[in-house]
């Protein structure tokens, strides 16, 4: 049996709220501030469509972080180097985390909202496991890391989003200085010595 394409207006639909999810989370002091109702009420739909379309407020944070992480996931399975899959691990493990934390930063209210939602551990979810399975796949190529697990748990850590937060909000460490502390801990990690810009 064929598969049914989804209603015009369901797809209508979804695309408002995520629009308006989007721009809730952008707008927000806290994450928790933003419910279900303010969602719908911003995309102009009843909160009925919301729960059909994604079952609850988790999923439906997942499904907005997911489609705003998606370019840096082309970017990362297909994409040129140094990000893509053609580089080597001690090119792509920096440019990876960079690609990470520029998303954090550029996404904060959503991140925190994604990894403050409560659901069991942040390193159970899938978003983390493709992350961790692919660091710790190019670590394990870096001469002397044999199994890479820890390292690539320890690097990731440096992108969470309430770190992330904490220094970019609370500490107002700028950008370029983060990034830049990223790539040193980086190479640090990976017995490398980064060039400075």
């Amino acid at each position: 049996m064929p598969e049914r394409k989804p209603r015009k207006d369901a797809v209508r639909n979804r695309a408002a709220v995520l629009e308006a999810a989007d721009a809730l989370f952008a707008r927000c002091d806290r994450p928790d501030d933003v419910t279900m109702a303010d969602i719908a009420a911003e995309a102009g739909v009843g909160k009925g469509t919301l729960f059909r379309a994604f079952g609850d407020r988790v999923g439906l944070i997942r499904a907005l972080y997911e489609a705003r992480l998606e370019p840096v996931e082309e970017a990362v399975t297909s994409g040129p180097a140094p990000l893509g899959p053609s580089a080597p691990p001690h090119l792509r493990v920096p440019a990876l985390l960079d690609a990470l934390l520029c998303f954090k930063l550029d996404n904060r209210h959503l991140a925190l909202a994604l990894e403050g939602t409560g659901s069991d551990s942040p390193y159970g979810a899938a978003h983390y496991e493709r992350w961790h399975a692919l660091l710790r796949g190019l670590l394990e190529q870096v001469p002397g890391h044999g199994d890479g697990g820890f390292a690539a748990h320890a690097l990731l850590a440096a992108t969470r989003a309430d770190l992330v937060e904490h220094l970019a909000g609370r500490e107002s460490v700028p950008r370029d200085r983060l990034r830049a502390q990223l790539a040193d801990f980086t190479a640090g990690v990976l017995g490398t010595r980064r060039e400075p810009a």
